[in-house]
């Protein structure tokens, strides 16, 4: 039993471990701010979670009973990173960072430009 649990939490350590070596790399090949945004707050958070759930599998199993810390370090990652994400992103409208040139955003682009930013 205890060698399902350990194989069990090595493959949740790879999963977790490509998705937040995807992510980065992701932050830094990325062309432009809004997809570089994209690679950290979804691949990331993914690879975080999943580090989390072996944690939270290894405690358990070790300490008898169910262990919510991860749970809930979890919880609080997945709720913060896409308002922190969409934050960054509404910032970087308002200050018209530049979207990539053949973006499909273009319209997005064009439209932002046409407010005008509070004062």
């Amino acid at each position: 039993m205890e060698s399902v649990v350990h194989i069990i939490v090595a493959v949740l350590l790879l999963t977790g471990g490509f998705f937040v070596f995807v992510g980065s790399v992701g932050l830094l090949k990325l062309p432009d701010f809004f997809t570089r945004l994209h690679a950290p707050t979804k691949a990331t958070t993914m690879g975080i979670g999943a580090i989390l759930l072996a944690s939270m599998v290894l405690t358990t199993m070790r300490d008898g009973h169910l262990s919510i810390h991860e749970l809930v370090i979890s919880l609080f990652l997945f709720i913060t990173a896409p308002v922190s994400a969409h934050m960054l992103a509404k910032a970087a409208l308002h200050r018209r960072v530049k979207f990539l040139d053949h973006s499909k955003n273009a319209q997005l682009a064009a439209r932002a430009a046409e407010q005008k930013t509070p004062e």
